[in-house]
């Protein structure tokens, strides 16, 4: 994972579903020849570090942190990533060998350590990562809506199973008739069947539903529902559809007005 400060690439991890910040790539936008060693050879970082692991770190070494923060500032220090965390049995701060290694701080340290580098990088810093939080939690918000469609589906073909399906019918014909019902909702919502999405996207992989928006999804998920009720109701395919389709009509003006709606009142926030 990557953000981008300044022209430059700076990796990120999770190390037990917490954000680390390469600091080995945050480095190389201070002006000068410095190291990580010559930041954490200053006692105002010691101190900061020792707050932070008192917060966070049970197992913190508080006798071994004295004893540094005692020498820390003093010109003939110097202390490694290394020494500080096997000292400390610190946790903020850690390093990772092979591709993309170097040292990784904690989200909150790498954002201090930008501080070092310079005011300006701190916020930059900070300003991109909270963009690309952002953009993890509206693929996250997708993700969940498709979840939620598989899941719709299977109550959608659990319907058809019970009663659109005869018995003794070959595997070939069952799966026919899931096709078919399931293009029963992809006319409803996107006016064309799976077929004819693919002929018209040739270069595209997946299906028509792996394109789809999150408002669609939110809609696709309502549609197969209510399918699986009409269904079992035993409604015959055609008022299915044109029932099915004036619903995705409504739902999805709803949806993109409510959107339009938000995005208005955030631009005036921002504006304000």
């Amino acid at each position: 994972m990557e953000l981008k400060v300044d022209n430059k690439i700076i990796n990120y991890m999770k190390v037990d579903d917490e954000d680390y910040i390469s600091i080995t790539d945050m480095l190389k936008s201070k002006d000068g020849n410095f190291f990580v060693t010559d930041w954490l050879r200053n006692r105002n970082t010691i101190e900061f570090l020792g707050i932070w692991e008192e917060l966070h770190n049970p197992n913190f070494n508080y006798g071994e942190f004295a004893i540094i923060k005692s020498q820390a500032g003093l010109n003939s220090y110097k202390l490694s990533v290394k020494e500080w965390v096997e000292k400390t049995k610190a946790i903020g701060i850690t390093s990772k060998a092979g591709r993309y290694g170097g040292t990784y701080a904690h989200k909150d340290i790498a954002f201090e350590f930008g501080m070092w580098i310079s005011p300006k990088f701190k916020l930059l810093l900070i300003k991109e990562f909270e963009r690309l939080k952002k953009e993890e939690q509206k693929k996250l918000g997708w993700n969940a809506k498709r979840e939620l469609s598989k899941i719709n589906y299977k109550i959608h073909t659990d319907a058809i199973k019970h009663n659109l399906v005869p018995v003794e019918l070959t595997k070939e014909q069952i799966n026919n008739i899931y096709a078919e019902e399931a293009d029963v909702l992809n006319m409803a919502l996107f006016g064309k069947t799976a077929k004819e999405w693919r002929i018209g996207n040739p270069e595209l992989e997946g299906n028509i539903r792996d394109y789809a928006s999150i408002n669609e999804l939110i809609c696709l998920a309502n549609l197969e529902n209510l399918n699986s009720v009409f269904i079992n109701d035993g409604l015959n395919q055609s008022i299915r559809l044109e029932r099915l389709n004036k619903i995705a009509i409504s739902q999805m003006q709803i949806l993109n007005n409510s959107d339009a709606i938000l995005l208005e009142n955030n631009q005036t926030l921002i504006n304000n």
